[in-house]
C-alpha cells in the first residue's frame, strides 16, 4: 500500500472520499482511532445537492431507499405558521426532496459501498505524529490497536478526523472562530401528534427554539435551545416533552428517547485546508451552527470536491495545482454556509416583541410573494453553491456565470455517458474528466446538426452530451442562445463558448485540463486557433 492515499477518520466524510478515490482506481488506506461507529450523532438530513453528488459513487439510491423523504421546511412563530419552503416544488434537480436518515445508517451504507470497492477500515488505528515531507511524500506515524508504532510514507494524507482533528493540530493550523453563547439539547424519539412528519419544522418562541427533523413516519430528531448545562447529565424525556409542549404547535407526545445529549455551539474554520502533503475535509476543516442542518452536507461536499481533484491528480490527469482549487472553493463554501447558519441561529433567539414582529412580517411577506421558493429553497437545498471564477477578464460580461452548479447528474467513474439527454432523462456528465454539453438553445436552428457533428469530431477524447432544445432546467442557467458548456465531474460549470466559437473548443479544453477552475473568459486562457479555423469561426459568426 506504498502508493495509497492515507485517510485519517472513517466517518461519512472520510468514507465518501475513500469511495471517490477507489472507484477511480486510486488505492486508499483509511484508519480510525475509534473501534466502531458512534451509536448516535448530530447529523440526520441530506439535502438535494448532496444527493446529486452522491450519485457519482452509487450511494444516492441506497440512502433514499433507507431514509425518510422530506418535502420541505416549515417555520412557526409562537405556534402559528410563517410559511413553508417546499423542496418538492423544485424543478431543477432530479431529487426534489431531502432525506432524513440517522448517521449510523448512513455510515453502514457507506461502509458497504467501501467494501464493494475493495476498501477496508482499520479500526483502532490512530495517527500519532507527522514527520514532515521527504521526496514529495508525507511521513507519518500510526499506532495500531496493540500499541505498536508504524512509520508510513504516503503521497497524500487527508484529515477527516472531526472537530478535534489530530491532523489539523499536528499541522499547527489555527481553527479560527468562536464558541457561541448557544447550547442545544438533542434526542431521537417517537413523536405522535399534530406536527407534520413530511417536513423539517422550526418553531420559534420568545423563550427559545425547537427543531423537529423526521427520520421516519413516527420518529424524529428533536433539537431544542437550552441554557448552558452545569454538568454532563443527559436530558430526560420529561424535559424534552416540556419543551415540545411549550414551543411546538398543537399537541405532540414524545415516546422513549433513543439517546440524549447537550452541546455548546462552535463556529470555526481552519486557517488553511492544506499543510505539507496533507489536506483537511469536513469537521476537521470547519464546524458551524446546527441550525439548518447543513454541517454534514457541507463536509460531504468537501469530499466530493476533493475526490475528483485528488483522484485525477493521482491518475495523472491533472497537475498538483488542482488542489489549490479545492482549498479556495471549499473555504469559500464553508464561509457562505457558516454565515447562513449563523443568521438562522439568530432568528430563533429573537426575544424583543419588535424583533419578533418584524421577522414574522418579513417571512410571511416572502412566502406570499414567492421569495421563499425563489431564494430560500435553493439556499436550504444547497443548489445555489457557486464558486468564484479565477480570472478577472470578462467577469462583467452577460451570459452564464461560470462556477455555478448545472442541473446534471455526475456519472460514476468509468460509467458510460449517454451522448443525448432524452425526454424524461437528466443530462449526465463524466465522472472521470471534463464534459462538453451541447446546448442548442430554446430552439434548434437549421445548422445545429452540423455544429454538433463538428464539435464531436474536434474533441474525440472528451465526453460530449447533447441536451434537447428548450430544456427548462438548463435554459435557466445557460440562457436561450446556443452554447457549448464545459462541465467538470461534480457538475459545476467551468466555462461556456458561443456555438460560433466552436473552433476554439479544443484549446479551451486543453487549458481547462491544465487548470480545471471556473473562468469567465475562456478564450483568454486558450491559444488562438490556426488561421483557417479562425476564419471558419468568423464565417460562422457572419452566417
Amino acid at each position: 500500500m506504498a502508493d495509497s492515499v492515507l485517510i485519517v477518520g472513517a466517518g461519512p466524510v472520510g468514507m465518501l472520499l475513500a469511495c471517490e478515490l477507489l472507484q477511480q482506481g486510486v488505492p486508499v488506506r483509511i484508519v480510525d482511532g475509534a473501534r466502531g461507529h458512534s451509536a448516535h450523532s448530530r447529523a440526520t438530513i441530506m439535502w438535494p445537492r448532496l444527493l446529486e453528488l452522491l450519485h457519482r459513487t452509487g450511494l444516492t439510491e441506497r440512502i433514499v431507499a433507507a431514509g425518510h423523504r422530506v418535502e420541505g421546511v416549515s417555520y412557526f412563530s409562537g405556534g402559528r405558521p410563517l410559511g413553508t419552503a417546499w423542496l418538492s416544488r423544485m424543478t431543477d434537480t432530479p431529487y426534489p426532496f431531502a432525506v432524513g436518515i440517522a448517521q449510523s445508517a448512513t455510515e453502514d451504507i457507506m461502509e458497504q459501498r467501501l467494501t464493494e470497492l475493495g476498501g477496508k477500515i482499520e479500526r483502532g488505528t490512530r495517527l500519532t505524529a507527522l514527520r514532515g515531507v521527504e521526496g514529495g511524500r508525507q511521513l507519518a506515524v500510526l499506532e495500531s490497536p496493540d500499541g505498536s508504532a508504524e512509520e508510513v510514507s504516503t503521497p497524500w494524507l487527508v484529515g477527516a478526523d472531526g472537530a478535534h482533528s489530530t491532523v489539523r493540530k499536528l499541522l499547527d493550523i489555527p481553527f479560527e472562530g468562536e464558541q457561541l453563547d448557544v447550547s442545544f439539547a438533542i434526542t431521537d424519539a417517537e413523536v405522535r401528534g399534530d406536527m407534520p412528519m413530511n417536513v423539517v419544522s422550526y418553531c420559534y418562541t420568545p423563550v427559545g427554539s425547537l427543531a423537529l427533523g423526521p427520520l421516519g413516519p413516527t420518529v424524529s430528531r428533536v433539537a431544542v435551545s437550552v441554557p448552558h448545562p452545569e454538568d454532563d447529565t443527559p436530558p430526560t424525556r420529561e424535559f424534552f416533552q416540556s419543551i415540545v409542549d411549550e414551543r411546538a404547535p398543537g399537541r405532540n407526545v414524545l415516546g422513549e428517547l433513543r439517546f440524549s445529549t447537550v452541546f455548546r455551539v462552535n463556529a470555526r474554520i481552519a486557517a488553511r485546508f492544506r499543510g505539507q502533503r496533507a489536506l483537511l475535509v469536513g469537521d476537521a476543516a470547519h464546524i458551524m451552527s446546527p441550525a439548518g442542518a447543513q454541517g454534514m452536507n457541507t463536509g460531504l461536499q468537501d469530499s466530493a470536491n476533493l475526490g475528483w481533484r485528488l483522484g485525477g491528480l493521482m491518475r495523472g490527469a491533472f497537475t498538483e495545482d488542482v488542489l489549490a482549487g479545492y482549498e479556495r472553493e471549499r473555504r469559500h463554501g464553508a464561509h457562505a454556509v457558516s454565515r447562513s447558519t449563523a443568521r438562522q441561529t439568530r432568528w430563533g433567539f429573537f426575544r424583543k416583541p419588535a424583533q419578533i414582529a418584524l421577522r414574522d412580517i418579513v417571512f410571511r411577506t416572502a412566502t406570499a410573494t414567492g421569495m421563499v421558493q425563489r431564494a430560500i429553497v435553493p439556499l436550504i437545498a444547497q443548489t445555489d453553491v457557486r464558486y468564484p471564477v479565477v480570472d478577472t477578464e470578462g467577469t462583467t460580461r452577460k451570459g452564464p456565470v461560470p462556477g455555478g452548479r448545472l442541473p446534471v447528474l455526475p456519472q460514476p467513474s468509468g460509467a458510460p455517458v449517454p451522448a443525448l439527454a432524452r425526454e424524461g432523462e437528466w443530462p449526465r456528465v463524466s465522472g472521470d474528466g471534463l464534459t462538453v454539453l451541447l446546448w442548442p438553445g430554446r430552439s434548434r436552428d437549421a445548422g445545429w446538426s452540423r455544429t454538433a457533428a463538428e464539435v464531436r469530431a474536434s474533441v474525440p477524447e472528451a465526453a460530449v452530451v447533447e441536451v434537447r432544445p428548450g430544456y427548462a432546467p438548463i435554459a435557466g442557467v445557460l440562457g436561450g442562445a446556443a452554447a457549448l458548456a464545459v462541465v467538470r465531474p461534480d457538475g459545476h460549470l467551468l466555462a461556456t463558448l458561443p456555438a460560433p466559437d466552436r473552433a476554439y473548443l479544443p484549446r479551451v479544453l486543453a487549458a481547462l485540463r491544465l487548470r480545471p477552475e471556473p473562468v469567465a473568459a475562456p478564450l483568454e486562457a486558450a491559444t488562438p486557433p490556426p488561421a483557417a479555423e479562425a476564419e471558419a469561426g468568423a464565417s460562422a459568426h457572419q452566417g
